[in-house]
């Protein structure tokens, strides 16, 4: 395939970041590019004077698929239709550039192998932390290290709750309602709050940076709800804080881990710094060490920059013959922690409780560093923690389940990993 004088876009979503990227192609900053369609439902109710009449609206998918666009850029969203959508492009000779991190997260590797077969492209840095080209400096600027683990907070939502929390000793029902009123979190934050965009990024982060695949579903996964202000207090005491921490490694043995947990991090280090909606990309490579990347993490602007990003990295590569390749195959994933651990009970205070829990760890294994009991709780409904030295996470869980049968708690224990 020549090497076009000129690459045709096909918009495929025409929402925040769908107007962004159309708002560049349109403003003459990028030349080598030409915006011919835009598909949209209710397309009649989505069109604006500022693009130019020569562009082709249309709310029939099949006019994208049968038009002369040599790039479909998927901004619809979700897995179903864009999927299929999507495959539809990559067999209709179209490359693809996407911004959809559910779609890569659960099909990219099959749609990867895909465009390879037909001699095209899918490009998805904006498909995590849109606004840093985190996965073009892993593929191309890191290409020569082997790395092996990636920590990441790549949510904003919940980096802004936590850090609200932290700042202001607000319940993480208020905080979550300013993340709501800032336009920071969803009507619906389930997939924020709970781990699942995190973990759609870190599948695609483990799959480019470490060339591990995995299967998004596979990636373990906890909450941050049951976190309360109390929990930053001893954080704090133990000069920490807490954050949503999405974290992929390769072992020595060529084990794949991975898992999306809220964390004890220290109050002094990159994450413990981060605030606000920002996001944060660490990776560790055998021979360069750490690397670090911060910026925004969505938003219509930056994502959009990345996602023109990828358009010109298209246009530039047309021409050049993909190499064969088998079907990729995915890893299996551990999710299991083994680290020293934070874990905050709430009880009815009477006598003997700390026995009880010591006497649990002691059956399963586990060796206390310190407890923490702060004096100005209610006994009723009193807060204090126990600090563990590292231990696998399945074993704690067993040992607390364990102890949660006790009539002394008013509410179900924490635990957080504490990373160093």
């Amino acid at each position: 395939m020549a090497k076009p004088s000129g690459s045709r876009v096909a918009l495929l979503g025409f929402g925040t970041v769908g107007q962004a990227v159309a708002r560049i192609l349109c403003s003459g900053e990028v030349p080598q590019v030409q915006l011919t369609h835009i598909f949209n439902r209710n397309v009649d109710a989505k069109r604006v004077d500022w693009v130019p009449a020569s562009v082709r609206w249309t709310d029939v998918v099949e006019d994208i698929l049968a038009s002369d666009a040599d790039i479909v850029v998927e901004l619809v969203g979700g897995l179903h239709p864009a999927y299929e959508w999507v495959r539809s492009a990559l067999l209709a000779g179209k490359s693809v550039v996407t911004a959809n991190k559910q779609l890569m997260a659960h099909y990219g590797t099959e749609l990867l192998d895909l465009a390879r077969a037909q001699g095209r492209e899918v490009r998805f840095e904006a498909s995590v932390a849109g606004g840093i080209p985190v996965l073009r400096a892993l593929q191309e600027g890191l290409a020569g290290d082997r790395l092996v683990e990636v920590r990441g907070i790549l949510n904003g939502t919940c980096n802004y709750i936590l850090s609200r929390m932290q700042a202001d000793a607000v319940s993480f029902g208020d905080a979550l309602a300013e993340a709501q009123k800032a336009g920071y979190a969803e009507a619906d934050p389930t997939e924020d709050l709970d781990g699942a965009d995190a973990a759609a990024k870190l599948a695609i982060i483990a799959a480019v940076g470490l060339r591990r695949p995995v299967r998004v579903t596979d990636i373990a996964t906890r909450s941050i709800r049951p976190i309360e202000p109390v929990d930053f207090e001893y954080a704090r005491q133990l000069g920490c804080t807490i954050r949503q921490i999405a974290r992929a490694s390769v072992e020595d043995s060529g084990a794949v881990f991975a898992a999306v947990r809220p964390a004890l991090v220290p109050l002094s280090s990159g994450f413990g710094q981060n605030a606000g909606s920002q996001n944060l990309v660490t990776v560790r490579g055998v021979f360069g060490g750490e690397t670090s990347f911060s910026g925004h993490g969505a938003g219509g602007s930056p994502t959009a920059v990345a996602v023109v990003s990828d358009v010109l990295s298209v246009r530039r590569a047309a021409g050049e013959a993909a190499p064969p390749s088998e079907p990729t195959p995915f890893h299996i994933v551990s999710g299991d922690f083994v680290a020293p651990h934070y874990v905050r009970f709430t009880v009815n205070d009477k006598p003997g409780i700390l026995a009880q829990v010591t006497a649990a760890y002691a059956r399963y294994g586990i060796n206390i560093e310190g407890v923490l009991q702060l004096p100005k709780f209610r006994k009723d409904r009193l807060p204090f923690v126990t600090t563990l030295e590292e231990c696998s996470e399945s074993v704690l869980d067993r040992a607390l389940a364990e102890v949660a049968q006790s009539d002394f708690h008013v509410q179900a224990p924490l635990s957080l990993p504490i990373f160093a």
